[in-house]
């Protein structure tokens, strides 16, 4: 909590790291207003449960939580103060009246698009009015914005936000809105801030994230790519990510900046969902199996260290064993890094939610496992290849362990490394000396003197 704050703020995230920015920037908004960030929940003046709609029971586990939590709520006003509660995100976007209804204990609800009026949000609430607010303001919450941003040497930077897709399973649409993008004059101030305030890694975070068409103040429109470019001309900026992007936006502008750009990582999280022309038909992917390998080689084209991560939903509606197989070959001839991999389930108010010809549970399971068994072969077996090779390591955190520090290399892997504290925050070569299914270990490279 910092020193001047009077107000204790317990913020608890679930899903994306777009929600991650999103909590982060509500704890600048709320700053102003006395608040400062704490661990816990138990004596909080404020807590704000920034959700997400992906998973599987979202819903429920929100209302899980809040009857967690209700108990800290129900101590501090019978010790005569005040709690406010409050649901943020996408569960608040697409559910808020089904929360208020049910859950007497919240005291507002936001969506994603609305946490730049937090102050006045809680004004009324503070003056007991139960907030809902899930409007999607014709004025971008990117301009509403505090500059303070407090997110140490790796970054993220929201570029892009809301998603024109429309997948079949997906909410994104419904809780994020329309494509918006943010002008390139904007994004750079912001990165330079970034910079002044220590950050040497910066993700550029959007739902669509390669989607990005910022337009400048000369009226020129800028892809991802220019705008990495941008970026990278950054004197502090060391190292560069992006997430998450779609096949469909990869444009050749893009492919070039991966091969041009030095500090622009060799890692990329591209979905593909399933391997089976039938089932991205059915998922209104707009693109088939063929388009996603070739945007795969032209990216290897152009770099040829470069890996991939993907994701997979197993079970969706109509899939058969040949469309699993299907998707099983595709992993086989791509070859991915790491990958996040779920069985479907239905999201009210997608148009999946509708349809028939459902998979049992049991073969969904079974297909599940077998995809994760696949893609934790790969992954084991591309880790191995990084033993003895020298990785420039961003040490963000403590380690496993007493005496270690914790970073990713330039793959995206995490590693454990021996190191002193002072190095947190600090990028440093690396030597990978064991690879493990889930991370990696290594030493720091001794510079042999002249």
């Amino acid at each position: 909590m910092t020193n001047n704050a009077k107000k204790k703020l317990f913020i608890k995230t679930w899903g994306c790291q777009m929600n991650s920015y999103d909590s982060s920037r509500m704890a600048d908004i709320l700053r102003p207003l006395g608040y400062g960030e704490v661990d816990g929940p138990e004596d909080a003046d404020m807590i704000i449960l920034n959700t997400c709609h992906i998973r599987e029971k979202a819903t429920d586990k929100v209302f899980s939580e809040i009857g967690r939590l209700k108990k800290h709520k129900d101590k501090k006003e019978a010790e005569g103060g005040k709690m406010l509660m409050a649901v943020a995100g996408c569960v608040a976007q697409a559910e808020g009246d089904f929360i208020l209804q049910r859950a007497p204990v919240i005291d507002m609800i936001f969506g994603p698009q609305t946490y730049h009026e937090l102050p006045e949000m809680v004004l009324k609430a503070n003056g007991n009015e139960r907030v809902v607010n899930t409007d999607f303001p014709v004025i971008s919450k990117f301009d509403q914005m505090p500059d303070e941003q407090q997110q140490g040497a790796a970054a993220f930077l929201s570029i892009q936000e809301g998603c024109d897709k429309f997948c079949t399973f997906c909410v994104v649409p419904y809780t994020r809105g329309s494509e918006y993008s943010r002008t390139p004059e904007g994004i750079i101030q912001e990165a330079h801030r970034l910079v002044d305030n220590g950050a040497k890694e910066i993700t550029l975070l959007g739902q669509n994230v390669n989607a990005f068409h910022g337009e400048d103040k000369a009226g020129n429109t800028w892809g991802l790519g220019r705008l990495i470019e941008a970026v990278a001309e950054i004197d502090g900026v060391k190292q560069i990510r992006y997430t998450t992007s779609h096949p469909r936006d990869v444009d050749e502008e893009l492919i070039r900046a991966h091969g041009d750009v030095k500090k622009l990582m060799p890692f990329l999280h591209l979905p593909v969902q399933s391997g089976s022309d039938k089932m991205l038909k059915a998922m209104n992917r707009k693109h088939d199996r063929e388009f996603f390998i070739d945007v795969c080689n032209k990216l290897r084209a152009a770099r040829s260290d470069l890996v991939f991560s993907s994701d997979f939903i197993v079970g969706f509606p109509g899939e058969t064993d040949q469309d699993h197989e299907d998707t099983m070959q595709l992993i086989r001839d791509i070859g991915f890094a790491s990958a996040y991999s779920f069985k479907y389930s239905a999201r009210p108010g997608t148009p999946a939610a509708n349809m028939t010809n459902l998979v049992r549970e049991d073969v969904k399971q079974a297909r599940l496992v077998e995809l994760q068994n696949l893609v934790a072969e790969q992954y084991l077996e591309f880790n191995k290849k990084t033993v003895g090779t020298v990785q420039p390591i961003l040490f963000e955190r403590k380690g496993r362990h007493d005496g270690q520090l914790q970073g990713r290399t330039q793959f995206y892997q995490a590693i454990n490394v021996p190191a002193n504290e002072r190095l947190i925050g600090e990028i440093v070569d690396v030597t990978v000396t064991q690879a493990t299914a889930n991370a990696l270990i290594g030493e720091i490279k001794m510079v042999n003197a002249a």
